[in-house]
């Protein structure tokens, strides 16, 4: 008898091949689970390592400082010591159940720049312009706002407004608008330079993750079946052609074929990780590991690259967020804010605003980018300050360094070891520094007058160049943005070609942020369905080419 997998959406106990495996149910998985299974003629089997997206605070925007760091919902990675970062070692949350990442991330929906794609493009990607992808932003997005020539209503992905504002953060446009930056309501056109409110991936004061706004219409149709609280251990491979996987669940390892295609959507971390443990990656590596190599494909892991947020905390004048939360019955008197209306502290994002900016007028684009809060914490995620304060950060937007992960055994369980390698070159030391000045700068704006009291992070005293360097070095942390693992393009680094299948091996294809050749300029989910949901349309071209009877 086969093992009887417990699933979503059970299917016979006999059914062991699909036409396409999907591994991991994140931010591209669920897209791809959805736009694959339209096609009634095709089964869909879609493989998460975590579970089902129940925990209510997945569900509220504010509900980040709960998901977060629990091992339940977050795979809670950890950096190597970090040279650049004084060799400390810093929290890389990466979600663990259905949604991904797009589950417990801050909501915040940014696109990037038009350049950032048009790059691509230039680096030998083709069909990744601007205006190739523009229409998949639109076609995934539900747009508070409607549609116009940039935007699009009706997608499973809810974009909407902020549902709260306050003086301070009205502030602090003005004071970047005091500063050479122009006020912006929309940083999802054709540029992005500017200060504003963010909007949210979030619909009537719920979060949106892809689980709800892609896989929850998709889940009872009877061609996707989907499996939960199993951990890939390997791609299977026949004649160099993914031919299938091996999961376990439950301490049981269950084989499934793949008829079509096996394609990975674990993540920035876990597709090179998969790809590693299945024998294709770095050979050296592989071989020192007794791992059969399969394909050597030295770029596996590598050109791995995050943004780099450096938090300035400054005390206020008058009350922040801080004193709400802190107060048990303003406490309260939040919480049933959010049930009675769905507004309030509780629908905010990560960050309420957004400032796109230039750290130097001679650039064509802006290189930094900041998040402002009306509130501060010693780290993302901890409790708040028990003092008025907030925070503006800042981070490069297209930072030069280039870090790699590797597996340590060929244990699937064996979390991976990630090198970072932040501001190892002049160039990003240089933009820290200046972003640094650059948030010193609003803050100290004539706007924002009323409400500092004085600089907490990293000091007035730290004025030097050489002393911001230290203090970026000191309290620099991830905003959660790692990408590029997997990278696209034609290079003997390259990992899959401009349609996303894995360079030397048939039937293998990788679908998520880590083939990004370089990062996007701004937060990264937004980009990773868009790039879910061109994959999609590949993948369904590709095979009504090869079966001709699809078509």
């Amino acid at each position: 008898m086969p093992h009887r997998i417990e699933l979503v959406n059970p299917m016979s106990d006999a059914q062991q091949k699909y036409h396409y495996v999907i591994i991991g149910a994140g931010s591209a998985g669920c897209v791809l689970a959805n736009r694959l299974s339209a096609d009634p003629d095709v089964t869909v089997l879609l493989i998460e390592a975590g579970g089902r997206d129940w925990n209510p605070w997945i569900h509220v925007p504010v509900g980040y400082f709960k998901t977060m760091h629990n091992p339940r919902l977050d795979w809670c990675f950890k950096t190597e010591p970090d040279p650049g970062l004084n060799n400390r070692v810093i929290d890389w949350p990466r979600g663990k159940v259905l949604g991904g990442s797009s589950a417990i991330n801050g909501l915040l929906y940014v696109r990037g720049q038009p350049q950032d794609y048009d790059h691509w493009r230039q680096l030998g990607n083709a069909g990744w312009t601007w205006d190739e992808v523009l229409p998949y932003f639109m076609r995934a997005e539900d747009q508070e706002r409607g549609a116009d020539e940039f935007h699009g209503v009706g997608g499973p992905l809810s974009v909407s407004n902020m549902r709260v504002r306050r003086d301070l953060c009205d502030a602090f446009i003005e004071g970047a608008a005091q500063c050479g930056i122009p006020a912006r309501d929309d940083f999802n056109r054709d540029d992005n330079e500017g200060a504003g409110y963010f909007q949210l991936t979030a619909r009537n004061g719920f979060r949106c993750s892809t689980a709800v706004g892609y896989l929850k219409p998709a889940r009872q149709r009877s061609n996707l079946t989907i499996v939960t609280k199993a951990q890939v251990e390997r791609v299977v491979f026949t004649n160099r052609a993914a031919s299938g996987v091996v999961f376990r669940r439950s301490g049981t390892s269950v084989e499934i074929s793949a008829q079509r295609e096996v394609i990975l959507s674990a993540g920035a971390i876990g597709s090179p990780q998969l790809l590693q443990l299945s024998g294709v990656g770095p050979g050296e590596l592989l071989q020192s590991l007794g791992i059969p190599v399969v394909h050597a494909l030295p770029g596996v892991g590598g050109n791995l690259q995050d943004h780099l947020q450096i938090r300035s905390v400054y005390k206020s004048l008058r009350p922040t967020l801080n004193d709400e939360v802190n107060n048990p019955l303003r406490k309260m008197l939040i919480g049933l804010e959010y049930i009675l209306f769905r507004t309030g502290p509780m629908s905010m994002g990560a960050s309420q605003v957004a400032a796109f900016a230039k750290t130097d007028p001679i650039l064509e684009t802006p290189d930094v980018q900041f998040h402002f809060q009306p509130l501060s914490a010693d780290k993302p995620g901890a409790g708040l300050h028990r003092f008025s304060a907030f925070t503006s950060s800042v981070c490069q937007l297209r930072p030069e360094s280039r870090g790699h992960m590797e597996i340590r055994s060929p244990d699937p369980d064996d979390s991976p070891a990630i090198h970072p390698n932040y501001l190892s070159t002049v160039t990003d030391q240089s933009v820290a520094v200046a972003g640094m000045k650059l948030s010193r700068r609003i803050c100290t704006s004539p706007a924002m007058a009323p409400f500092v009291a004085d600089e907490f992070l990293p000091g007035a005293e730290v004025q030097s160049d050489e002393a911001l360097l230290e203090s970026a070095r000191t309290i620099g942390q991830t905003i959660y943005h790692p990408v590029g693992t997997c990278a696209m393009g034609s290079g003997e680094r390259a990992v899959v070609d401009e349609r996303l299948r894995v360079r030397g091996i048939r039937r293998l294809r990788v679908v998520d942020a880590s083939i990004m050749p370089t990062i996007t300029s701004g937060n990264t989910n937004a980009p990773t369905i868009m790039i879910a949901e061109k994959a999609a349309d590949m993948i369904l071209e590709d095979w009504r080419r090869l079966v001709p009877e699809l078509t």
